[in-house]
């Protein structure tokens, strides 16, 4: 039976996804495409987007907006189910002209023979 929430993989997934959260908040492009799956069954649910495939992905971060990116996270959490599959979610914080907007993300990492790929990835924000 896999071990739920293996310790060394908590790790190494928490630390993963803080080079994630440096690179998105800094609009590192590259580093932000070499954490997700090079793949057209890649997905990205934004806040105001569905994005399939990671061609799809790719152009969306080429066309968004570079400025006021910065964002305060809490209640990251990392779930991993076996040596190869993990679920990291969070909340956080950003101001969008001028207001403060709370929203929700999650996505499913998979060891891939590359090494750890985001499959999956879900943003939201929440009402107003």
């Amino acid at each position: 039976m896999p071990q739920i929430n293996d310790p060394a993989l908590i790790a190494e997934l928490t630390a993963l996804y803080m080079t994630y959260e440096k690179a998105l908040v800094e609009n590192d492009i590259v580093t932000l495409d070499a954490l997700f799956w090079d793949s057209p069954e890649a997905l990205r649910f934004g806040a105001t987007e569905n994005l399939y495939g990671m061609d799809a992905i790719r152009a969306f971060r080429q066309g968004r907006p570079t400025k006021n990116l910065a964002r305060d996270i809490s209640h990251l959490k990392v779930v991993t189910f076996d040596a190869d599959t993990a679920i990291v979610t969070l909340e956080f914080q950003r101001v969008t002209d001028g207001t403060p907007r709370l929203g929700r993300q999650s996505q499913v990492w998979q060891k891939l023979p590359e090494g750890w790929k985001i499959v999956s990835a879900h943003v939201s924000l929440l009402p107003e």
